[in-house]
């Protein structure tokens, strides 16, 4: 009888620690999943996040931009950190956009913004900094051959299961040989909820504004969203998303609607 407790007892602890460490896996997961969608976490990672846009033109040309965004943090001292973020588009765009030369392929113009966010910012986290628009595009067609710059801020809360943010920013051109001044206005609001296995279901869609452009051609307006999982490949933890949305508002050339994958790459310290 008393081996038999013991065997109940031992198989009782074993089954307890088992479901302990499973509990603080699922936590951590979804923990690792909020902090992979806030813009601001105090976490290095390698976004690829590839855009295809359908339906451009009159012949429904599709455009495709490879982002790579890696966001790198710093911290400054006690209180701040210092999020860097550079998106370095790897660009595809079709005759319609290249003035007649068919289809160019290369590298477009990069986007560096600098987040300072405090550590400990309570409930609502939130960050503010510069952006640059660098001009490195390999070929007119590509980019805009002007210097930008600008401010960006993000706000954002995470209440239980939820991520619920907006990121703002403006970029004004400064110099450079390009025909057409920029004045460039970029609203992204991001809601997220969190299931469990790391899966999340998703809608981020990314507001712009040509204040250069005239009126009915300013604005780009999409409405959609997707999910998404965190998984692991070996020990690497890995952030998947697929989206899709439909610009209820667009120029005269703009795209119908777009579909967004990424893949990104975390490194949680």
């Amino acid at each position: 009888m008393q081996k038999t407790m013991k065997h109940i007892l031992v198989i009782g602890i074993f089954c307890l620690l088992i479901c302990n460490s499973a509990i603080a896996a699922e936590q951590s997961t979804q923990d690792l999943a909020k902090a992979s969608q806030n813009p601001v976490a105090n976490l290095i990672s390698l976004p690829f996040q590839n855009n295809t846009n359908f339906g451009i033109g009159p012949d429904d040309e599709t455009p495709n931009i490879l982002n790579i965004q890696p966001v790198w943090p710093v911290s400054l001292n006690e209180k701040w950190n210092l999020i860097t973020r550079t998106i370095l588009p790897v660009v595809s765009q079709p005759g319609v956009l290249t003035g007649g030369q068919g289809r160019v392929n290369g590298l477009g113009d990069t986007t560096f913004t600098g987040f300072f966010s405090p550590k400990d910012s309570g409930d609502t986290t939130w960050g503010v900094g510069p952006v640059f628009l660098i001009p490195t595009a390999t070929d007119d067609a590509l980019g805009s051959d002007k210097w930008g710059a600008g401010v960006s801020l993000v706000v954002l809360r995470m209440p239980g299961k939820w991520v619920i943010g907006s990121l703002f920013s403006n970029v004004w051109s400064f110099a450079g040989s390009g025909d057409q001044d920029i004045n460039s206005f970029t609203w992204q609001y991001f809601i997220n909820y969190n299931l469990d296995n790391g899966w999340y279901l998703t809608s981020a869609p990314i507001i712009t504004a040509n204040w250069e452009a005239s009126s009915g051609e300013k604005w780009t307006v999409p409405f959609g969203g997707g999910f998404g999982k965190l998984f692991r490949i070996g020990k690497q933890p890995i952030n998947g998303t697929a989206q899709a949305y439909y610009n209820v508002e667009k120029p005269t050339n703009g795209p119908d609607w777009q579909l967004r994958l990424q893949l990104q790459f975390l490194f949680p310290k």
